[in-house]
């Protein structure tokens, strides 16, 4: 059966290259639109008050299906999950991407200057289509100017993707964002790996099918240890790094206290290991 989280289908409405795969009352080709803020919640349902499922960032792609009380339907380019998206954080496509960010967070601002107003606060991995130099700036389109330090290249990728997470130590915890400024487990771990060029699943079950299986005494740094609705990075074959709501943070914590915290809370021991 197909994933209803990946699948951009329900019973009177679906993409059109999902025809003779999904039964619906009738298919269509999704509209392309690009968010235009610095986060967009990706959410349950047409309600500014719904669960966030995930997060979409500036410059990321979204295909819309239907439009429903001022929210878009439709499906995530980066890692293909459906929800709803507020009409007002989309816009038409632009230029493509030139840059992305990869300073874990950084300010555009009204002017090429840093003591000009600032437009919004950009995380890691937004994309920006860089259209206009400035001494040490660069203007992205439909934004404003940015350190062009605090960017790069689209395809220079970093190479050590336990040490992109570190930098997330202390962010705050936010149930399905992805986001500098507060973050879930598996978006940190997507993430960590997307600075390094890698597109990984959103979801921890996702990527706990995704990722190559090892036993927990092949554990090394950087694997990665899960549990139900869980997933923790190795920074050490005893050491973790995880965006936990038990600290509502990104924390570094001991495997060994970790195991025991969560199974006497009632979730369980470790379900798998996984070697991105």
């Amino acid at each position: 059966m197909s994933d209803p989280r990946l699948t951009l289908a329900r019973p009177d409405l679906a993409d059109l290259d999902l025809q003779g795969l999904v039964p619906a009352e009738r298919y269509e080709a999704p509209t392309l639109r690009q968010v235009a803020v610095p986060s967009a919640a990706l959410r349950k349902t047409p309600d500014p008050f719904a669960e966030q499922w995930d997060q979409l960032l500036f410059g990321e792609c979204f295909r819309v299906l239907d439009l429903q009380d001022g929210f878009a339907w439709g499906q995530a380019a980066r890692d293909g999950y459906v929800g709803f998206v507020a009409e007002q954080d989309l816009a038409a496509p632009g230029a493509p991407a030139t840059h992305q960010v990869a300073a874990l967070r950084t300010y555009a601002f009204a002017e090429p200057n840093i003591k000009s107003r600032p437009l919004g606060l950009y995380s890691l991995n937004a994309l920006v289509a860089v259209e206009a130099r400035d001494g040490r700036f660069a203007k992205g389109e439909r934004t404003g100017w940015f350190v062009a330090d605090h960017l790069s290249p689209v395809g220079v990728v970093q190479s050590d993707y336990v040490a992109v997470a570190a930098r997330f130590l202390g962010a705050p915890y936010q149930w399905g964002g992805r986001e500098s400024l507060g973050l879930d487990c598996s978006g940190l771990v997507q993430q960590a790996l997307a600075a390094c060029g890698r597109a990984v699943p959103r979801d921890t079950d996702l990527q706990r099918a995704f990722f190559a299986p090892i036993t927990a005494d092949q554990r090394r740094r950087g694997d990665l240890v899960f549990w139900r609705g869980h997933v923790a990075i190795l920074l050490d074959a005893e050491t973790i790094l995880h965006a936990n709501a038990h600290h509502m943070a990104v924390a570094i914590e001991p495997l060994a206290e970790a195991i025991a915290r969560i199974e006497a809370a009632g979730g369980g021991p470790p379900t798998g290991w996984r070697r991105p």
